[in-house]
């Protein structure tokens, strides 16, 4: 059975760190996992790389695969582990291969 369910995010998106615009897209997908709220990931295209540092915490997740943390800089510091990245995803995950997807709980991400 699939727990993953991956649509395009419809609008414009943009993700916050404290304020500061790191990213702001009109191609972001939308996943829905089991009952969890749904996450936005965005094209990596579309975030400052220049704001994202690799964290050593890796993400691993049956429904998603595995991936990789990122730190985010803002105006008021790093933020630790506020970013992630699906590098080997599940087959149901694919689409989102590379994409950038923010903890909404640390920074903040909205439709625009």
């Amino acid at each position: 059975m699939t727990h993953v369910r991956i649509y395009p995010a419809q609008g414009k998106w943009t993700v916050r760190a404290n304020g500061a615009v790191i990213g702001e897209s009109t191609r972001a997908m939308e996943m829905v996992q089991r009952d969890y709220p749904f996450v936005i990931y965005f094209p990596r295209e579309d975030v400052a790389s220049a704001v994202l540092d690799a964290s050593d915490r890796p993400l691993i997740c049956d429904d998603r695969g595995e991936g990789m943390f990122f730190h985010v800089s803002s105006p008021e510091g790093q933020i630790l582990n506020a970013g992630y990245s699906l590098t080997r995803p599940t087959p149901e995950a694919e689409a989102v291969r590379d994409y950038l997807a923010f903890d909404a709980g640390k920074v903040t991400v909205e439709r625009v």
